[in-house]
């Protein structure tokens, strides 16, 4: 009887598809089906303004442009061009994403007037003084990461997926991240950056997205507080767009030394 009773009642327990999900089974599902939601873009310039804030609140602040080419089989390409204050003009920023090996980057130092390649055991040091380091800015490839779905949770109002990644590339400064994923977006809202001790680092926090294309997510502002060293930064997004023919030539190692 006991034997009749699980077999009437197992098919009520398992998915539609009568196989059973595990957690890191899940979170992978959520993860793919987000990268799934934000492919076909081509291109993407966006204007930031970027305002660091030291411990005790003081603030500065520089503006850079920035463009991503989408790219099949790999991971984007990105170039960062800061634009003011004075010191920091004319640097340049290029970063090659890739899933399992280490991203290739580079930094243009007008001062110096060379190019020099970001170590890849540099990954979790700070990007040009903010909260973000290097690996925060690279785009986030699946294959980057394992998953595990944690729980639904409503934040803000917003209903979420919660999962947990865990970076498989070498020389990151996080043993894990947790991710709230907005159910509609399917972008996420809310990070929890851990350090290699384990212990709560950074929080990134997205806000005002819009839709672009009827299709892309992005935000208007992202907010990064570092909870050890009490400094923050925050990205302010403006001017999206998309699809404006970017080629391959315009994220080469020279470009670095033409961006104006």
């Amino acid at each position: 009887m006991k034997r009749l009773l699980l077999t009437l009642l197992l098919p009520m327990l398992l998915p539609l598809d009568g196989s059973a999900q595990t957690a890191e089974e899940q979170g992978l599902d959520i993860a793919r089906e987000a990268d799934k939601r934000d492919v076909g873009w081509r291109d993407q310039s966006a204007h930031i303004q970027m305002v660091l804030r030291n411990r005790q609140g003081e603030e500065s602040v520089r503006e850079n442009r920035m463009q991503t080419l989408e790219t099949a089989g790999d991971g984007d390409k990105s170039l960062i061009i800061f634009d003011s204050p004075a010191d920091v003009k004319g640097t340049a920023f290029l970063s090659y994403t890739h899933a399992t090996v280490a991203d290739d980057q580079w930094l243009y130092l007008p001062a110096l007037k060379r190019v020099k390649r970001v170590s890849s055991a540099n990954k979790s040091g700070p990007f040009m003084g903010s909260e973000f380091a290097y690996e925060d800015i690279s785009s986030q490839e699946i294959d980057k990461y394992k998953y595990k779905y944690l729980r639904d949770e409503t934040l803000d109002g917003a209903a979420t997926f919660v999962i947990e990644r865990y970076p498989q590339y070498e020389n990151s400064g996080y043993t894990r991240q947790v991710v709230w994923m907005d159910k509609k977006m399917y972008q996420p809202v809310k990070i929890d950056y851990y350090d290699r001790k384990d212990e709560l680092l950074k929080t990134l926090v997205y806000h005002d997205y819009q839709q672009y294309l009827n299709q892309y997510w992005r935000p208007g502002r992202m907010e990064m507080q570092n909870h050890q060293t009490g400094k923050s930064t925050t990205l302010a997004w403006q001017e999206y767009s998309f699809q404006s023919g970017l080629k391959d030539r315009d994220f080469d190692q020279n470009s670095l030394q033409r961006a104006r």
